[in-house]
């Protein structure tokens, strides 16, 4: 996926769900994986351009894992003129030595993300960008009627009225496969994950479940995405539509 594009999608989400207003002080969560620098290159190229000017931070919570070297991370953000910082944290050492859990997921996204948004309101911003791209969402959707009974997933803004602090997701309109091809294509320097239960976990059999649906009953994967976006889910922002143009024409 070219850059173009990439900032076309980007901004049908920007626009359609009014992610950014003037003056904002955006955090750009980094994992270091594939999806959070694909955001980071989206919201970096956006701010060149986008009428309404914002500032754009970057920050990763350090989890503790062995061999998670950012060094490449801190060299694209310097490039790019991104402030980055760094949150060190013990999360891995409680989840597997100390509390030895066996389905450490929820509560590593809890803790992390307890974490990262302290550090976020003391950096002095008002906003936070997830990289949850469009499968997220379908996969989302999917444990929640399987898991939870309702039908529910990721809201493309959400206002975290406890911290003060408004959550973004601008890569809702991208699917994975573009994700891959933009870092293939521009080299991103991937971090891998050396989590000891990647792969392993219930949204992998979501990823796995979805992808099987689609191949046989092709379209499915789309359908489920417009049955979300169209399906007045509580807690999702009203969504302002935009004159019908097919992305990487802006």
């Amino acid at each position: 996926m070219q850059l173009q594009r990439l900032l076309s999608y980007t901004r049908k989400a920007v626009d359609e769900y009014e992610m950014i207003q003037e003056g904002d002080h955006i955090a750009v969560g980094i994992s270091g994986g594939k999806d959070s620098l694909t955001l980071l290159h989206a919201l970096h190229g956006l701010k060149r351009f986008y009428p309404k000017r914002f500032q754009l931070s970057a920050i990763t919570v350090d989890l503790g894992f062995e061999n998670f070297d950012l060094t490449n991370v801190i060299s694209l953000c310097a490039e790019m003129d991104v402030p980055y910082q760094i949150v060190k944290s013990d999360i891995y050492n409680i989840l597997f030595n100390i509390r030895q859990e066996s389905n450490p997921c929820s509560l590593c996204a809890k803790m992390r993300k307890g974490a990262l948004n302290q550090a976020i309101k003391e950096m002095g911003c008002n906003k936070v960008a997830y990289a949850h791209h469009k499968d997220d969402i379908i996969e989302t959707m999917l444990l929640s009627l399987i898991f939870e009974g309702r039908f529910h997933s990721f809201s493309p803004k959400t206002y975290l009225d406890r911290m003060d602090l408004t959550v973004i997701r601008p890569l809702m309109f991208v699917d994975e496969a573009d994700v891959i091809g933009f870092k293939n294509k521009y080299a991103l320097p991937v971090v891998k994950s050396t989590c000891p239960v990647d792969g392993y976990t219930k949204r992998q059999y979501a990823k796995e479940l979805v992808k099987k649906l689609n191949a046989e009953h092709p379209g499915v994967r789309e359908r489920m995405f417009h049955a979300i976006v169209t399906g007045d889910i509580t807690g999702w922002p009203q969504r302002t539509l935009r004159s019908p143009k097919s992305p990487g024409q802006d």
